[in-house]
This record gives structure tokens, C-alpha cells and sequence, in this order.
């Protein structure tokens, strides 16, 4: 039988429509969880009784196990049969979020969700190093981000329905079945991958400090988002709106999430990074201001709306400047590290700073960590620029 669903062991047309959903569906499988983790933290609060700082911990063992598979995968993936590898992910993904129903245990359930993050992780790394061996990676990546963010926006808007006709164990049976949806398109997944790294036409080797630097920016960057992202349900109850108001603005926020991707591929290099990088931080943090305390409904989705479109307007421009750091593509592959690091330290580390049912300090931490990485990230970027423009020059002459 497994045999059936891996298929023939061979090349792969991996851009043929077949291939693409593939890679698209499991790509959207991946983040099932994390791109729903408002909602997801909500219903660890409201249904199964966790205080604020355990549904933030059990939300970071997640994040954690995704980032231990996600950071493995970069070194061993072109010694693995891809398919394979994916197969058993799903069915790993499948089986932790069904025991999760019929655990009761504080401990275990934690554990579960751990076990869950490894085989999604899998998932990130392969489904987008597949992406990136086709002919159009830049528009294929663009697809399946807004397909992630679409599949989260409906989801986050369904999810206080959901709770309430079939329950918290019935969301989790959910992301149980979800990922065996792509069990019949895996056949069609590549097998193996050579992929080369590729180099940005305007990339210089920084110094190792200048590195180091930028990759403390990006850890800071998506500590923060972990910090605010993981609670910005429960920010929304505090705040005065219903849970079926918090949704709607969070659904529509994904929305703007698509705008700044967009407007990304619009501007391209046009502003260089620098400008679009202070722009995008300095936004996403001062929409925070607009989350304290109690707000209206209007004002609650307008932030969101904005602090998704900054987030994904600045994420892009992060990773092409990190790609322009060294020659050998290798910055990049650690700053994906340093994301998936962020984003599981994030919502463990808000919960040591928050008290019960206030979240005033998840905004102070979240804007302190987003202008710490716009100051890290600065140096390396002008740095970049003025060896390249003298790099250019001597050419030249």
C-alpha cells in the first residue's frame, strides 16, 4: 500500500499542475496551526482551562518542534527519499493531534503538541525547498503564502463556531485529518532535490560581525511576532470584543497579510531595503499601541489588518537582505533558522512577562524586541549597499 502512495521512484515534471498542488497543499498543511495560533491559544484558555502562561508554553513546544525539524532538514535533506519523509510527517502530524483528544495529562498534551511541530517542520523545509527547484520559485512562493494566509483566515474565522457546535477535541480532529488530504497527491511530490544555492545578483561577503548582527535581527524580529502573534486572540477578549468579533478581524487581517506580499512584488528593489525595512518594523510596532487596554471593534481590526500587512511586507525584504550578506548563500539558510527559533521562543517567553488576562506586556516586549532588531538590522543592510556600490565602481574602472 505504501507503495501506492509514494509511487514510482523516478524524475519528477516539477512543474506540471500536479506537482504544484502538492507542494502547495502541503506547504498550507505545514503551518495548520501556527498560522491559526490566536485562535488556537483562545481555545486552550477558554475550553480546556489552561492559565495564559501554559497555553503560551504549550503553544512554543509547538513551534519548538517545528523549528528542530526545520533546522535538521537543512542538513540532511538531500540524503533523504523526499517523499518518504513527508509520508511519515503527515501520518506523525495525523496520529499526535488525535491522541491529543484522549489525553488529559497537562504534560503529555504538551508533549503531543512537541511531536506534532516535528513533523510539521518536515513539511516547511521540504515543501519549500521543492518550490524552490521550479521554474517560477518567486511567483510559486508568492501562491503558496497566499494560500497559507487564506486557508488561516477562513479558519480563524470559523474557529468560535467551531468550538461551540463541536468542540475544542473537534478543531484538533481537524488538524488530525487535515494533513492526510495529501496522501493522494504524494506521488506527485519530488523524490530528492539538487538544489544550488542561489546567489542575489548584489550579494558581498560582510563580516562575520555584520552576520551576526543580522541574524540577532532576525531572531529579535520573529521573537517578536511569536510574542504577539500567540496571544492576539486573548489581547482582543481583554480588549471587550466577543470571540466571534476577534476572529473577524483576524481573518481579515490575512488579507491584509496578502497586500503586503503583493505590494512586495510590486516595489521589488525599487526603494532598496533599508527604507521598506524601517517602514514595515516601525509600522508593525506602533500598530501595538492601538492593542492596549479596551478598544472598538473597528479599531481592533484595523490594527490587525495593518500589523499583518507590515509583517509580511517586511518579511520578504529580511530574507533578500540576507541573501545579499555572503556569497555562498549560507547567511540565508541560518536566518531561516533564526525564524523558526523566534517564532518558537516568542509565545514561552511572553507568558514569564504577562499577568492573568493582561496583556500590556506582551506589547511593550513585542515593540522593544521590533526595534531591536530594526537597530540590528540597519548596519548589515547599509553596510551591504556601500560595499556593493564600491564593488561596482572598481569593476567598472
Amino acid at each position: 500500500m505504501l507503495s501506492r502512495i509514494l509511487g514510482n521512484i523516478g524524475s519528477t515534471d516539477l512543474n506540471s499542475k500536479s506537482a504544484l498542488y502538492s507542494m502547495f497543499l502541503i506547504g498550507v498543511i505545514a503551518p495548520e496551526v501556527f498560522i491559526v495560533q490566536p485562535g488556537f491559544v483562545q481555545g486552550l484558555v477558554e475550553y480546556l482551562g489552561f492559565d495564559d502562561q501554559g497555553a503560551g508554553y504549550t503553544a512554543s513546544a509547538e513551534m519548538f518542534g517545528l523549528a528542530a525539524t526545520t533546522i535538521l532538514m537543512t542538513f540532511v535533506a538531500h540524503k533523504l527519499n523526499w517523499r518518504m519523509v513527508v509520508f511519515w510527517s503527515l501520518i506523525l502530524m495525523f496520529v499526535s493531534n488525535a491522541l491529543c483528544t484522549v489525553i488529559n495529562d497537562l504534560n503529555t498534551f504538551v508533549a503531543l503538541r512537541f511531536v506534532a511541530g516535528l513533523g510539521a517542520g518536515s513539511l516547511v523545509s521540504l515543501s519549500f525547498a521543492a518550490i524552490g527547484l521550479t521554474q517560477n520559485p518567486d511567483r510559486n512562493f508568492g501562491l503558496v503564502i497566499m494560500w497559507v494566509l487564506a486557508y488561516g483566515g477562513v479558519v480563524l474565522w470559523a474557529m468560535p463556531s467551531a468550538y461551540e457546535l463541536i468542540g475544542f477535541n473537534g478543531v484538533i480532529w481537524f488538524f488530525a485529518l487535515f494533513p492526510l488530504t495529501a496522501l493522494p497527491f504524494l506521488k506527485h511530490f519530488p523524490v530528492s532535490g539538487e538544489a544550488d544555492a542561489q546567489v542575489e545578483a548584489d550579494a558581498v561577503n560582510l563580516s562575520g560581525k555584520m552576520k551576526l548582527m543580522a541574524l540577532l535581527a532576525m531572531l529579535a524580529y520573529f521573537t517578536a511576532q511569536g510574542v504577539v502573534w500567540a496571544y492576539l486572540f486573548l489581547i482582543g477578549i481583554a480588549g471587550g470584543l466577543t470571540e466571534q468579533a476577534v476572529a473577524n478581524g483576524l481573518m481579515l487581517s490575512q488579507f491584509g497579510g496578502v497586500g503586503g506580499a503583493l505590494l512586495v512584488a510590486v516595489i521589488a528593489n525599487s526603494y532598496g531595503r533599508s527604507l521598506p525595512l524601517v517602514v514595515g518594523i516601525l509600522g508593525g510596532a506602533f500598530c501595538l499601541y492601538f492593542l492596549i487596554g479596551t478598544f472598538e471593534f473597528v479599531v481592533f481590526t484595523v490594527a490587525v489588518i495593518i500589523y499583518n500587512f507590515f509583517w509580511n511586507l517586511t518579511h520578504p525584504f529580511l530574507l533578500a537582505a540576507m541573501a545579499s550578506f555572503d556569497k555562498r548563500g549560507r547567511v540565508v539558510v541560518y536566518a531561516v533558522a533564526m525564524q523558526m527559533l523566534g517564532l518558537a521562543i516568542g509565545p514561552a517567553l511572553a507568558a514569564s512577562f504577562i499577568t492573568e488576562g493582561v496583556y500590556i506586556n506582551v506589547n511593550l516586549l513585542g515593540a522593544g524586541l521590533f526595534m531591536a532588531s530594526l537597530v540590528l538590522i540597519l548596519l548589515p543592510v547599509i553596510e551591504q549597499q556601500k560595499i556593493f556600490v564600491a564593488t561596482t565602481v572598481t569593476d567598472r574602472g
